[in-house]
């Protein structure tokens, strides 16, 4: 019985100290923040939610147990009795002592509490604090919006910089496609090539990107600032004739055509394209049609439908190699999916033009980029366009890099040059659809539309149902 009653002795011993001390604690506490008035909130700065009387008590009584917490632990006092008993028995019961420790261990806590220095003395230290003991109680900065803007902001490089969009051309576009009701991935993408695109440029061939099917995408990629829904409004029956009717009086030579992902259709909105399509060739056959589309989730029925409606171009974008393509595309969108729908429409039409397009600052290697392309060359697609990956809004993922307009020419002389490419657009600002009218005038249709680069006229040719000029041969 001796041993257990040491043990409760020297509980009783260090309870007692540690309610001393922090009772005379807490009526520090009381009488120094009775004059006190109660804390105050701030928004920015967290010094100020408490007066710096307070403050000053707070950071001592915490100073004060972390004191005592890195304290060495030293034996504690043992009463007289206790100890007698103790010392008479010590030699017979040793065993028994370390079983009952080993069974209930002393708190180590309490112990520091008994044994250190109670809180008049802390307080009434005149010793220095350490460096440690100073960093740790240095109030703690806080970031505030502009400064946390400041530090993390990548300025825009210079060519990456854009002239705001004018011109009578762009107006007009505007009006009408306000007038039809009709969507442009111009203005749903935040394409920085507008203004040029629309206007015709140094070129005079003003190229338009019409999207089809709504404005609400069924997909989410991480990447694109397209509105999303799952349950999209239903398709526009009267879309196909008027984008046929604006197209036809626009006066443009080259339309893209887009839409959204509609996977709640069953076709994916296949017919929907292959309908404005023909509607187009038949009110303006002389206007060149380019069809980008999604992947009709990997539908091939649906990507042989559009290829067969008459379009010239055939593109669906990768967007990104292949792994990065789950981080940055819709989980329902993969590389390897991307590349059934070009090679499938290649099979399907074989003088057809393919092409696609890839994004790049979003943290590909040299090689990854390179295996792409090697695999892009492989199934026949003919046309490819680099550019750099801009963030729309703060929502959508960061640009990994800014990357050098050197870099981008490096690319398109491999893709052209390498391995076999009939075009590549390559830069900073290039879009998928960016300057598709002079790519294909001056490259694709040299023997069909022909264009005179001194005053922008165009010959017309004679086209069969399927968009093709007589003799026009495509390689």
């Amino acid at each position: 019985m001796a041993p257990v009653a040491a043990l409760l002795a020297r509980s009783a011993i260090a309870s007692s100290s540690s309610v001393s001390a922090f009772a005379s604690a807490s009526s520090a506490r009381r009488c120094c923040s009775s004059s006190v008035p109660p804390p105050r909130r701030h928004r920015n700065n967290l010094q100020h939610q408490y007066p710096p009387t307070t403050t000053a008590i707070r950071n001592c009584q915490h100073q004060f147990t972390r004191s005592l917490a890195t304290t060495t632990t030293a034996a504690p006092q043992q009463s007289p009795s206790s100890s007698a008993s103790s010392s008479s028995s010590s030699s017979s019961s040793s065993s028994s002592t370390t079983t009952a420790q080993s069974q209930k261990p002393k708190s180590r806590f309490a112990d520091k509490l008994a044994t250190g220095p109670s809180f008049g003395d802390f307080v009434n230290d005149t010793a220095p604090l350490t460096p440690e003991e100073a960093l740790e109680l240095k109030d703690p900065v806080v970031t505030t919006g502009a400064e946390i803007r400041r530090r993390t902001h990548v300025r825009l490089p210079e060519w990456l910089k854009t002239e705001i969009p004018v011109g009578d051309n762009f107006a007009r576009l505007k009006k009408d496609l306000r007038g039809l009701k009709l969507n442009t991935v111009c203005e749903e993408a935040r394409c920085p090539n507008i203004g040029e695109c629309w206007s015709g440029g140094d070129t005079g061939t003003a190229t338009a990107t019409i999207m089809l099917m709504g404005d609400e995408c069924t997909r989410g990629c991480r990447f694109c600032s397209v509105k999303t829904n799952r349950q999209p409004a239903p398709l526009d029956p009267a879309e196909p004739l008027h984008t046929a009717e604006a197209i036809s009086r626009w006066g443009l030579d080259y339309i893209v055509m887009t839409s959204v992902d509609r996977d709640d259709l069953p076709d994916g909105g296949a017919a929907h394209f292959a309908k404005t399509v023909q509607l187009i060739k038949q009110k303006a056959p002389h206007v060149l049609v380019e069809c980008l589309t999604g992947d009709f989730r990997g539908d091939l029925a649906s990507v042989e439908q559009v290829a067969r409606s008459g379009l010239d171009v055939y593109a669906h974008n990768v967007e990104t190699v292949e792994n990065l393509s789950k981080y940055v595309r819709d989980r329902r969108a993969t590389f390897r999916q991307s590349l059934s729908v070009l090679e499938h429409a290649k099979k399907v039409r074989p003088q057809l033009v393919t092409k696609t397009s890839m994004m790049l600052g979003l943290g590909e290697t040299d090689e990854e980029v390179m295996d792409a392309l090697k695999e892009l060359r492989a199934i026949s697609v003919d046309v490819v366009t680099f550019g750099q990956y801009m963030r729309p809004t703060k929502k959508h993922m960061k640009v990994h890099e800014y990357i050098h307009p050197d870099k981008f020419a490096h690319w398109a002389c491999v893709a052209e040059h390498e391995l076999g490419f009939k075009y590549v657009a390559s830069g900073p600002l290039v879009r998928s659809s960016y300057k598709a009218g002079e790519f294909y005038i001056k490259n694709i249709v040299q023997g069909g539309n022909k264009i005179n680069k001194n005053d922008g006229k165009k010959e017309s040719v004679r086209r069969d149902d399927q968009g093709l000029a007589e003799g026009e041969v495509r390689a």
